[in-house]
């Protein structure tokens, strides 16, 4: 991969929160914990990854495209349910993070990928996943807050397939955003027999893409995206296959990606440590 240092244009509202943060003026908020998953299926030029376009009503990431995704629900951490596979001490190990919360990160993946998708990592058994139907009214509930996610599984007689799941990555919003998450990247495979939703409420639209379509159409303007979506499409891009994706994340670090800003008079520059194709450098002066 070419690490070179791109010219990235700097988000309007950027500059004026890094001095904010820099001078002390302005306190970063507490990202909050959150999960999203890339659903990869396989195609005739490799596996394909499911994103959608956050409506522009949106008040984080508007217009971007990102995987199905969302914040983690604190309650799902003492929640009683079915589950196969790697249990939350196992997932805790991987995460980084107490049993407790690892159970909310991997229910909240399983849970957003449902609601956003349609897509079901669940099953009756620890062979197979649920059969395909018309799950838009449980959607909308857990969307609304109305159904927990255990209750739901319990409902319908599902388990829990945490062993779908793979960790692929862990990105911090910087502290200088508005709105800041602690997040953890999934890779998991569409299920056969299931489909992803082709309307999603939070997007105005949905797609199929290759990591490399997908990349070269942020790199074209095209496609816009946040520097963890892009960066992990181009990481997935060496992969055959979509189990080829879930193997190969067994074998990559957890640890947090968190950007972080530097001021020398009128140049600002917010670098991502290891990932210098992120990098952002100009001249902004500190009077507009």
């Amino acid at each position: 991969m070419d690490h070179r240092a791109t010219t990235l244009p700097m988000p309007p509202g950027w500059p004026a929160r890094i001095r904010g943060v820099e001078s002390g003026e302005l306190t970063p908020p507490v990202p909050r914990p959150a999960a999203t998953v890339v659903l990869l299926r396989d195609a005739v030029e490799g596996p394909e990854a499911y994103l959608l376009r956050r409506r522009t009503s949106m008040a984080f990431a508007a217009g971007m495209y990102a995987y199905p995704g969302g914040g983690v629900d604190p309650r799902d951490a003492e929640a009683e349910l079915g589950w196969v596979g790697p249990g939350p001490q196992e997932w805790a190990e991987r995460l980084g993070v107490d049993a407790g919360t690892a159970q909310a990160v991997v229910c909240a993946a399983v849970r957003e990928t449902f609601e956003e998708a349609g897509v079901l990592l669940a099953g009756p058994d620890a062979e197979s996943t649920a059969e395909p139907r018309d799950w838009s009214a449980e959607r909308a509930a857990l969307e609304a807050h109305e159904l927990s996610f255990a209750d739901f599984l319990r409902k319908h007689g599902l388990l829990l397939r945490s062993d779908l799941l793979a960790g692929w990555a862990r990105w911090v919003t910087p502290e200088f955003e508005e709105r800041r998450y602690d997040t953890w990247f999934f890779v998991a495979a569409l299920p056969p027999g299931q489909r992803a939703a082709l309307e999603v409420g939070e997007a105005d639209r949905v797609t199929w893409l290759t990591p490399a379509e997908a990349v070269r159409g942020r790199e074209e303007g095209r496609f816009g995206m946040l520097p963890p979506t892009v960066t992990v499409l181009r990481e997935l891009m060496p992969v055959q296959t979509a189990a080829e994706a879930l193997q190969a994340a067994a074998g990559r670090s957890l640890d947090p990606i968190l950007g972080r800003a530097e001021v020398r008079g009128d140049r600002m520059t917010v670098r991502w440590a290891g990932y210098d194709e992120l990098t952002i450098d100009g001249h902004f002066p500190a009077d507009g």
